[in-house]
């Protein structure tokens, strides 16, 4: 048995050490990191350090040390793969266990194949709908009405879909090939007289919307039509590259303004994030024909850390923000905001700006109803609290939304608040609920889970996934002799040389902060993805796991870069960073407010750091080119590069003179 690689990432990716470490160790915030007593040895002194950046914890007085998976393994026996199926089912996964055939690998391979070519297939009637726009006037009269920019219609890929029942005859070749149904673009129907096979464009007439994943790759289309007819919106089927309950129309066009604005405003339909764009709110998603799921909740926090839905001030809009809720209670930290914003019912966020203005709906998202609120006013819906019965029924229907909420500060704060609305204390009211106390914390296993050394031999040596578990293991020094920078747990332990190439320093900061990548432009992201091997090859890996996964911890990108020929590489560099340092009362900040201050200049160091590094990198590539230029007889070109290095020196120099006097 053994569980895939892929899995194992999105689970790191996913779960927060310090959630774990934190039901089983009572920690406090020290510095950049949380400290206290460590749980394998005795000790009076806190010495055990948890890293919410790196997902890393480590103990400065046993040398003991992982990621989430480790820490269950250590502190509660389990073995590695007993530690997988714990987590995943803390975090409401289900886990794939692969074994499968050389057959079915191969069978695997072809899907993934054919999904690249549904892929194509889409991109392709995309750009057929949005240069059918450009001459069909009743279509742009009609988004001109609607206030949408051709600027704006550019940015979304707007499109056309003509009237005509086989219009996508013209665009390919062969009409009836099955990837035209199988994609959605067409529908299939048998006549029930003769049983011949018929087909015709699944969307006509109609204002298109291609909706595209965080990679930017179209993967369906929804279309509106240019009048009252219904339906009012049409979406592409369920397909092997589309699932409506996972994916979130504009979060690929959206994903810079969510880190400028700090938020990400959910709507309900495809209008709306385009017109808000339009009207200055680009951090603006939209589901797509479906309730929000907690899929699409977890994906929106890969971006930001906080979520405003937005509804309707009607009835069905209550319903969605009801539904909304549950998909969000998940997710409910104590660092993160959702918010729930109802707008009358004769608006929808277009109208309301249009009439009230950007201020008055940037007061409105501020004002909005936080989780918390909600969670109570939906808890007491239809009860009359007045009467024991009313409370009761309150009692009734909280427990399943407070059980929801992950541990934490505001998970006991809102049970408290309910406690006061049933009149009960808190303990009263956990005790109805049947909760009563938490199982008792395991003991931990000196065997690490087995019943015998036979028993772990067996399993370390047949099991698929032994190499994985082994990583995870506290000594596994014959594992690393074999493969160096192999073993998880212990490759920041042994000293090795320190980056000595822009290259290097490079990765070392954009794999210790990967968000830092999103910051950069596309000439740096070519710069980096074209270097020689191995540093561009690991470039270009990292960019497209930030583009499939979001920004990750290095515990994450650290078990996807198992087996990667880069992966010597990226462990070397990252070692001198995972030793930690004892922190000292310096490193703690005298207050919260302070510490965000502190935070913030240590990302704008870093990014500072990167952008110099980026700098000079750029200089080094012209450089080169200038010689290949020189060598080839070509002055022209050699001049040219010449005058792009001196305007670069001297904006660079700017930079550096305007950093010094500030």
């Amino acid at each position: 048995m053994s569980i895939p690689q892929s899995f194992i990432q999105e689970l790191l990716a996913r779960a927060d050490v310090v959630d774990i470490v934190g039901r089983h160790v009572p920690l406090k915030k020290g510095g950049a990191n949380f400290m206290g007593l460590c749980p394998f040895h005795g000790e009076k002194s806190p010495s055990f350090s948890v890293s919410p950046t790196k997902q890393f914890y480590h103990c400065f007085g046993c040398g003991k040390n992982g990621n989430a998976l480790g820490f269950l393994m250590e502190h509660a026996g389990m073995s590695f793969v007993e530690a997988v199926h714990d987590l995943a089912q803390q975090y409401g996964l289900q886990v794939p266990e692969d074994e499968a055939s050389p057959q079915d690998r191969a069978l695997a391979a072809q899907q993934r194949a054919r999904q690249h070519t549904l892929n194509e297939v889409l991109e392709k009637a995309a750009a057929a709908y949005t240069a059918n726009l450009k001459h069909t006037a009743h279509a742009i009269d009609y988004l001109k009405r609607r206030g949408v920019s051709g600027e704006v219609a550019k940015r979304f890929g707007l499109g056309y879909a003509p009237e005509g029942w086989r219009s996508l005859a013209s665009v390919f070749a062969a009409y009836d090939d099955p990837l035209l149904a199988e994609s959605g673009l067409v529908i299939e129907s048998t006549d029930e007289e003769t049983g011949d096979i018929k087909r015709y464009d699944r969307f006509r007439d109609r204002v298109m919307f291609p909706i595209r994943n965080v990679k930017g790759e179209c993967i369906g289309f929804g279309g509106r039509v240019l009048g009252d007819e219904k339906p009012k919106y049409l979406n592409s089927p369920e397909t092997p590259v589309f699932s409506k309950g996972r994916e979130l129309y504009g979060l690929f066009e959206a994903r810079q303004s969510l880190r400028e604005m700090g938020y990400v405003l959910v709507t309900e339909g495809y209008m709306d994030v385009v017109a808000l764009a339009q009207l200055g709110f680009p951090n603006t998603v939209a589901t797509l024909g479906t309730a929000c799921t907690p899929d699409h909740v977890q994906k929106l926090f890969r971006f930001t850390d906080s979520v405003v839905f937005s509804f309707d001030g009607d009835a069905a809009g209550q319903r969605a923000a009801r539904k909304a809720l549950d998909g969000a209670l998940p997710y409910a930290t104590d660092v993160r905001s959702v918010k729930f914003l109802f707008l009358p019912p004769e608006h929808d966020p277009d109208s309301f700006i249009r009439e009230q203005g950007q201020e008055a709906f940037a007061q409105a998202v501020a004002s909005a109803t936080p989780l918390s609120r909600f969670l109570l006013e939906a808890a007491s819906e239809d009860c009359d609290l007045s009467s024991a019965e009313g409370r009761a029924r309150l009692a009734a229907q909280a427990r399943p939304l407070w059980q929801a909420m992950p541990d934490g500060a505001l998970k006991r704060q809102v049970l408290n608040e309910l406690a006061k609305q049933v009149q009960v204390d808190a303990f009263g009211l956990v005790d109805g609920w049947g909760i009563g106390q938490r199982n008792p914390k395991p003991a931990t296993r000196q065997d690490g889970g087995y019943q015998s050394r036979e028993e772990r031999e067996h399993y370390e040596n047949n099991s698929g996934s032994s190499s994985i578990h082994k990583g995870y293991k506290a000594n596994s020094f014959k594992n690393a002799a074999k493969k160096p920078y192999a073993g998880t747990a212990n490759y920041g332990m042994r000293p090795r040389a320190a980056p000595t190439s822009r290259a290097d320093h490079t990765a070392r900061r954009l794999l210790t902060e990967a968000a830092l990548w999103e910051t950069l432009g596309a000439q740096d992201h070519a710069l980096l993805c074209e270097l020689p091997e191995p540093h561009g090859p690991l470039f270009t890996w990292l960019d497209a796991q930030l583009q499939e996964h979001g920004p990750m911890p290095w515990g994450a990108l650290r078990e996807g870069l198992r087996e990667q020929p880069w992966e010597a590489l990226a462990l070397k560099l990252m070692e001198p960073l995972e030793q930690p340092v004892m922190p000292t009362a310096d490193d703690k900040p005298a207050d919260e407010a302070a510490a965000r201050k502190k935070l913030q200049d240590e990302r704008a160091e870093a990014q500072a750091e990167l952008r110099n590094l980026l700098d000079w990198m750029l200089d080094d590539s012209l450089k080169t080119q200038q010689t290949q230029a020189l060598n080839a007889g070509d002055m022209a070109l050699f001049k040219r590069l010449h005058e792009q290095r001196s305007s670069f020196a001297k904006i660079r120099s700017s930079a550096a003179a305007l950093a010094a006097s500030s």
